[in-house]
């Protein structure tokens, strides 16, 4: 899922708990207890998961779905939700065509069904929230820096974060509702009255990177293939050290 292979370490989520890698190691049984629409191809998917001792916003577990003659099939899904002592997790999950997970979430998954879930897994990407954070993600790679956002805000955090989220239009901007002043939306395909259409680009990334925080920016990039990399470029051409962009992709 991550482009960088991360050693074993504790993840200290600030004000709350250590994960170890023994307690990330161990399969949990998750129950569902609530599905919310997103967008039209997106849906949050809200889990119980008793003994869960908490994450860092950024990373992700790994899901298990076992059918009735012993076939299983195991995704890794980033986690949505900030951290906190509710003993839920949440994840946002694309139907993806011929998806044997993504299919089961939405066409056949409702409150009270069991899957197993390990983890959390990946100290990479992970935010801790004692840095200045940049976000760059398109589509559901906006579901990691969500998290982000989310952890921000519940714990009042003073230091700077600001998010850049591409979609194709705003029926496809997951969480669009929740977005706030720190979130530029960017439209590929359709946009508002007045709104450009087009990628993300240097016009975006720019002023950010021309009126850096005090310590500089932490970049995080989430999302296909293609936006990795040609996110990765703009910051660099606005001047972010390569050493201090985080990129996690997927396809």
């Amino acid at each position: 899922m991550t482009e960088t292979t991360t050693p074993v370490t504790r993840f200290a989520v600030p004000g709350r708990i250590a994960v170890s890698g023994q307690t990330a190691a161990r399969w949990r049984t998750a129950t569902l207890t609530e599905i919310r629409r997103e967008t039209p191809r997106a849906a949050t998917f809200r889990l119980a998961v008793p003994g869960w001792a908490g994450h860092l916003p950024g990373q992700h577990l790994m899901l298990r779905l076992t059918a009735p003659d012993g076939y299983a099939a195991q995704r890794h899904y980033s986690i949505a939700s900030a951290p906190d002592a509710s003993g839920h997790i949440e994840l946002t999950l694309d139907r993806v065509p011929d998806g044997e997970v993504s299919g089961w979430f939405h066409s056949v998954a409702r409150p009270g069904d069991t899957v197993e879930v390990r983890g959390p897994l990946s100290g990479f990407f992970a935010w801790p929230g004692d840095r200045p954070a940049l976000l760059l993600g398109a589509g559901s790679g906006v579901v990691p820096l969500m998290s982000m956002v989310r952890h921000h805000r519940a714990r009042g955090l003073a230091v700077p974060l600001r998010m850049l989220v591409s979609a194709r239009s705003p029926e496809e901007l997951i969480y669009a509702a929740e977005l706030g002043a720190e979130t530029t939306p960017v439209f590929t395909r359709s946009a508002p009255p007045g709104v450009p259409v087009g990628r993300m680009a240097a016009a975006h990334v720019a002023p950010l990177l021309a009126e850096q925080p005090i310590g500089g920016w932490e970049a995080y990039v989430c999302g296909s293939n293609a936006f990795a990399e040609h996110a990765s470029r703009l910051l660099v051409a606005a001047g972010q050290p390569v050493e201090r962009i985080r990129i996690e992709r997927f396809g």
